[in-house]
């Protein structure tokens, strides 16, 4: 069986040269989730021009879906890793077990979520506000995305399966397929074009799980044709305590990373909605815009975590090395270009939600302040997700945790009690700076660990 293993023929990922191999792995990714960003934002665009409390409904839902986001990519963050460092290390067995329970994991994690979706979305929404159409609105939204989020776990696992194998540009393909069916039906189900009946919110959240569902098939036959490297086979989908394990070692911390983000977006909610709905509208569509900067970021770490973990598996810190630098120097431009577009054209960016008078005034001096802190974002984006592929998951959670509940809650909390809302902004640079000490510290460790993969090979 060992020979066997061993006779597994070299991938890419440790032969390309690695500024060629990034790019070729990661621009896919980064083209794709800029298509995701663009039909999240288009989403919100249609929604606004049902009315701002339509706005302010999907706003306050995306602590729940930022939740099922967190245990979909973290499970898939913890597959991608163990599946990329077992081709590393040729051992096609743990590859194949690590495919097939990643799979079966994702469908458990959807069906915990349709059981949320069906009961807790009416209760979660109530504990936000107490005006009807907004919680009407949301618990539309939330629920349709919740009980049918087959689509979106399943997408994220068989994505992330064609990611660990360099077939990026395979999984493109697929999320561009998802992004482009729900801009098409946006229009269509939101305000009842061709024949349909206008749908509203209702139309929103339909749209985007049938975008996810047809992705998540195509994905599983691309897998199934395409994808020789894993073994996919329905016997073997199925519960494996070792493999579980060693996913969540690296998902688990992952999850609670972005799960500590709803927490975050929920209590920072409730703080902005003290001053005024309007607030939470502007925070939303804050969230959709810089999507359009994070996203590329985010397709970049896709590209990089395979490519990090297969050479780190084959015991290769040099390339390692090599691709930490060329993936920060291409972050940090990346969001240079944020920090310019957020502070020259605010007002343009917020025109696109429809913006009332009342939500330009507030949302100009909230994004220009926010932006503040895209060049020291895009350097912990990074290093968090260089702790992830190596092993060290538990660095990411701490930074995660001390950026968003020790620092930026309280000090957006402590910040409105001046009564003056745009001093709540700062908490977000504020938060940031924190964040890149902490990231830089557990960088300097993290790299000795790599370092110690040239002296054990010497």
């Amino acid at each position: 069986m060992e020979n066997k293993e061993n006779m597994m023929p070299e991938n890419k990922m440790g032969t390309m040269p690695c500024g060629k191999l990034l790019m070729g792995m990661a621009v896919p990714m980064m083209i794709s989730m800029l298509v995701q960003a663009f039909y999240n934002v288009v989403d919100s665009i249609f929604v606004s021009q049902i009315s701002e409390n339509a706005l302010t409904a999907v706003s306050l839902a995306f602590p729940l879906q930022n939740l099922m986001i967190a245990f979909g990519g973290g499970t898939a963050v913890g597959i991608n890793a163990l599946l990329s460092r077992s081709l590393g290390e040729k051992r096609q067995d743990m590859v194949d077990r690590s495919a097939n329970t990643g799979i079966f994991l994702s469908i458990l994690s959807a069906i915990v979520f349709a059981i949320i979706g069906a009961f807790l979305s009416r209760p979660f929404f109530m504990a936000q506000t107490d005006v009807a159409e907004i919680i009407e609105y949301g618990v539309d939204y939330s629920a349709i995305c919740l009980i049918f989020s087959i689509g979106i776990f399943s997408q994220f696992c068989f994505e992330r399966l064609l990611q660990s194998t360099g077939k990026t540009t395979l999984a493109m393909v697929t999320q561009l397929t998802g992004a482009v069916i729900n801009i098409i039906l946006d229009p269509i189900l939101i305000f009842g074009l061709f024949g349909f009946p206008r749908l509203g919110v209702a139309g929103a959240a339909i749209a985007t799980v049938a975008g996810q569902i047809i992705a998540a098939i195509f994905a599983i036959v691309l897998n199934i044709k395409v994808n020789r490297e894993i073994h996919i086979s329905l016997r073997k989908i199925r519960w494996d305590s070792e493999v579980a394990r060693r996913i969540y070692t690296v998902a688990f911390p992952s999850i609670l990373m972005q799960s500590v983000g709803s927490v975050m977006n929920f209590f920072l909610n409730q703080i902005l909605i003290s001053f005024t709905t309007t607030a939470t509208a502007v925070f939303g569509a804050y969230f959709k815009l810089q999507s359009f900067i994070f996203m590329p970021v985010f397709g970049l770490n896709s590209g990089m975590v395979p490519i990090i973990a297969y050479n780190f598996g084959a015991k290769r810190p040099d390339r390692v090395k090599r691709t930490i630098k060329l993936s920060l120097i291409a972050a940090i431009s990346i969001m240079a270009v944020g920090v310019v577009v957020f502070e020259t054209i605010p007002e343009v960016l917020l025109g696109f939600f429809n913006a009332s008078e009342a939500m330009i005034e507030i949302g100009v001096p909230a994004l220009r302040i926010i932006a503040i802190n895209f060049l020291l974002a895009g350097f912990c984006i990074i290093t968090i997700s260089v702790f992830q592929a190596i092993g060290n998951p538990m660095h990411s959670f701490i930074i995660s945790v001390c950026r968003q509940l020790l620092v930026l809650l309280p000090a957006a909390w402590l910040l409105s009690k001046t009564g003056v809302l745009n001093l709540v902004w700062l908490a977000f640079p504020i938060a940031e700076l924190v964040s890149v000490a902490m990231c830089a510290i557990f960088l300097h460790g993290t790299m000795k660990k790599v370092s110690a993969l040239e002296n054990a090979e010497n």
